[in-house]
């Protein structure tokens, strides 16, 4: 989301953002010498809070509730959503106490937006008023840009976040960066939705994962692990993806299922106990195996992970392991492939050989990879 913050020495109110490339920033707004800038950081801190709940919306759309039936959790995100309409008047009229109490809103997006207003009234500057009107409706256009799969501007800093659903647009402009560059390109970072970005790499790990299974005769479920015998490799959840793949489960419904069920662990929720009893009782039968060994019990049972993914910022650490694991099968397939670049050159030394037999490798199975990609193109969605 946008920070908003003061500069005490120039009395400027500031808007700063995040990118993939390092963070930009903005001014709002000069007040006048004198101003209260406890005041005036109270109204950065209503902004940055109002930014926060618009920006929920995005990581948190209707569309990847399971109901929108009334009062569902679905039905709660798109009246959110809708709210975005409201904003501007509850800046311009916001909610005043009156004979002792005063109207709090349910909406996140309502409230700060009321905040805000009260902050403004209390500042009582209509220059800063009319900027942050000004401002208000630029974040709200942000986040909607976002929402169609333009991450420019504003925009971009929904490369930084998880998110539940992802834009076709996104996936799309993420497929194209991986034919370019099936190991994954750094604007794979820089550029797109970390969910979008997850969604093609996963479906360009099935395709690199069945050209190594051609070649080395394990399954493509399998191959992931044995990479990691060659290097060490974040190689469980790869390899989770691809049982999911390979059971038919669309690139869609796998990245995106993994990145909500680590979103809601990360918002305090258990979303599937079941899972989690199961788990439970496979460590309680290796146990006691340890006997009287509590040390190794203890370690057993701290190990449990509620999620594959690291919470915090799951739709990166998924993309990550997925490319990892794209690089992972190509390893895999060097030990398999018949080496063709190899000659007797004199001239030539031996790191120089295996520097240029490597990057002929690299090209030959991204070569490989394209190709199955894009004659199983339709399973991307």
């Amino acid at each position: 989301m946008t920070r908003y913050c003061v500069d005490p020495v120039r009395h400027e109110l500031i808007a700063t953002w995040g990118t993939g490339e390092g963070d930009l920033a903005t001014r709002i707004a000069t007040v006048p010498t004198g101003t209260d800038l406890a005041a005036l950081s109270r109204l950065a801190g209503a902004l940055t809070q109002l930014s926060t709940a618009a920006w929920r919306t995005y990581t948190h759309p209707a569309s990847a509730a399971d109901s929108l039936e009334v009062n569902s959790e679905g039905w709660r995100r798109e009246e959110e959503r809708k709210a975005f309409d409201e904003v501007t008047a509850a800046v311009t009229t916001p909610n005043l106490p009156q004979g002792g109490s005063m109207i709090v809103e349910y909406s996140p997006v309502l409230e700060n937006a009321h905040r805000v207003g009260r902050a403004l009234i209390a500042l009582d500057i209509p220059e800063l008023t009319e900027a942050i009107r000004a401002e208000t409706t630029v974040e709200l256009a942000a986040v909607e840009s976002a929402e169609l799969g333009d991450l420019t501007g504003r925009a971009q800093q929904a490369v930084l976040l998880s998110r539940e659903g992802a834009s076709p647009a996104q996936v799309s402009a993420a497929d194209r960066l991986l034919q370019e560059d099936p190991f994954g390109p750094a604007a794979l970072y820089s550029d797109i939705d970390p969910t979008a970005a997850a969604v093609a790499a996963a479906h360009w790990l099935y395709a690199a994962a069945e050209a190594v299974s051609e070649a080395s005769g394990y399954a493509p479920t399998e191959v992931i692990r044995e990479a990691d015998n060659i290097e060490a490799l974040p190689h469980a959840t790869p390899t989770l993806v691809l049982e999911l793949l390979d059971n038919g489960v669309s690139p869609y419904d796998a990245v995106t299922g993994l990145v909500r069920h680590a979103m809601r662990v990360a918002d305090g929720v258990l979303p599937d106990p079941a899972a989690v009893r199961e788990q439970l009782d496979e460590d309680e039968e290796m146990i006691i195996e340890y006997d009287d060994d509590s040390e190794e019990a203890d370690d057993v049972l701290t190990g449990i992970r509620l999620t594959p993914l690291d919470p915090r910022r799951p739709a990166h650490d998924l993309l990550e392991d997925l490319l990892t694991g794209i690089n992972g099968c190509w390893l895999l397939h060097q030990e398999y492939a018949e080496d063709e670049d190899r000659d007797d050159d004199e001239e030539e030394s031996d790191d120089e050989t295996a520097e240029r037999h490597q990057h002929h490798s690299r090209a030959q199975f991204a070569a490989l990879v394209r190709a199955i990609a894009a004659d199983n193109r339709d399973r991307l969605v």
